[in-house]
This record gives structure tokens, sequence and C-alpha cells, in this order.
């Protein structure tokens, strides 16, 4: 493991959180008294563009074409912990992303993350659980974009693996285009389980949207498996499923 790249993992971390106690809360306070979200939504962004340039990471967008212009839900593989930070900033309009309960305890971030209406999950509560769809379902319906990591957990060695049936449920309910991503090369850059991240590039693939009006919620398994098999089409050999995995179904 490079020295350089433990140099940088440490100074973006450095960066990170000097920008969350320093100057994230101050972002804040001006978004609230402009009464504009979507100021405080691409500062950070900006932000987070500076960090990935720091940790060494070269991100390539394909497919941009393919993005609808009104809200949609991204569907996209979850090999590492930089895929959020890398997928963020490379779909060009404000996005939510539905993100574990215990990132919104963070002082600041937290409040930062519900403004620009993130949605809380809380996977051991059923009700909890059922209620954050349902925000999801709302904020769609308002016009918001969404990203969703439908493993539901990173995969440990970069192979697609099922998908969970909630996210398209969203896409039903809410009636919008399902857009297909795939995430290329994150799991190299920040392997599960390690905290350095390694310079190099990552592509981000947006594939042809999928109309989630189109199918009732007893097809939400069709839709997942189509939205499943396009990920795993632009995705290379050594991130797709292995045969065995293929075609499972997880709820």
């Amino acid at each position: 493991m490079s020295i350089l790249n433990r140099i940088r993992t440490i100074c973006v971390a450095l960066y990170l959180a000097l920008a969350l106690i320093l100057v994230l809360p101050w972002i804040i306070l001006w978004s609230i008294i402009a009464n504009d979200p979507d100021f405080l939504y691409w500062t950070c962004v900006g932000g987070i563009r500076i960090a990935n340039r720091m940790a060494g990471i070269r991100t390539k967008t394909e497919g941009l074409e393919n993005i609808p212009p009104g809200p949609c839900i991204f569907i996209s593989n979850h090999a590492s912990n930089i895929d959020p930070p890398v997928i963020i900033p490379a779909v060009p309009r404000r996005i939510a992303i539905p993100t574990k309960k215990e990132v919104f305890r963070l002082p600041f971030l937290g409040y930062a993350m519900r403004r620009v209406k993130f949605v809380c999950v809380d996977r051991e509560n059923r009700e909890a659980a059922a209620a954050s769809l349902n925000l999801a379902v709302q904020y769609l319906k308002e016009g918001l974009s969404f990203v969703a990591f439908a493993e539901g957990t990173r995969s440990p060695d970069g192979r697609l693996k099922s998908f969970k049936k909630g996210p398209l449920l969203v896409a039903i309910q809410a009636g919008v285009l399902v857009v297909p991503v795939s995430l290329i090369g994150t799991q190299k850059l920040m392997r599960k389980g390690e905290w350095t991240v390694r310079s190099g590039e990552v592509i981000v693939r947006f594939g042809a949207p999928v109309d989630a009006s189109k199918f009732t919620i007893a097809q939400r398994g069709e839709l997942r498996a189509q939205i499943e098999a396009r990920v795993a089409s632009m995705l290379p050999l050594e991130q797709q499923p292995l045969p065995a995995a293929a075609g499972r179904c997880s709820d």
C-alpha cells in the first residue's frame, strides 16, 4: 500500500473534518437565511469534488444522454465506501440518497442532509423503514431524484449482488423512470474493510431508463430483474455476478 495514498487519505480526512466543523455550519446558516437548500446542496457537492481530487480519484462519466429530464431513481451497484462521493458529483442535478440513521447523528451533517431531503433509513425498525419509503415517494412526486444502492450493502469482492426490491417499490409507487448505473473500479480504490483510498480512475456509466409506471406492485420482481440485468451488462467481467448468484431474488 503506497505511503502517498495513506498521506492523501489522512489529508482528505482532515479536510472533511475541518469542513464539517468550521465551514458547514455557516453554509447551513446562510441556506436558512436565504431559504435556499439548493445553495447548501451544490456547495457541499463542490466540497466533495475537492475531496475526490485530493484523494487522486479521477471520474469518467458515460451515458449522460440517458438521464431523463424529470425526477427519477438512479439504481447503482455498491462496491466501495467511495461510491456515494463518486456518484453524487457525476449526476448533473440535485439528488438525495437514503442514508443509514447512524450518519444522521453526526453534528451538522445530519441537519444538512435533512435540509436537502436525504432520507434517514432505520433497517432495524420495520415501521420506520416503511415511513422512509413513503417519504422517498413523496419527494419523488415533488420533483426530487434519488440514488439508491439496491444491493443494500457493499459487495465484499466488487461483484454485483442481488438487488433488494425496496427501491423498485418506491419507483413504482412514484411512477418515475429508473436509470441503471454501473460504478466501475471503485472497489479497487477502496476495498471493503480498508481505510486507505488509492488513487486511480473510476467510471460512472448511466444506462437506458426503464419506466416503472408500467409495472404493478406485484411485478416489482420483474422490474428488479430488468434493472439488475442492465447494471450487470454495463460492468466489466470482474464485477459481473457469478452464474450461481445470478437471478436470486431478495426482498
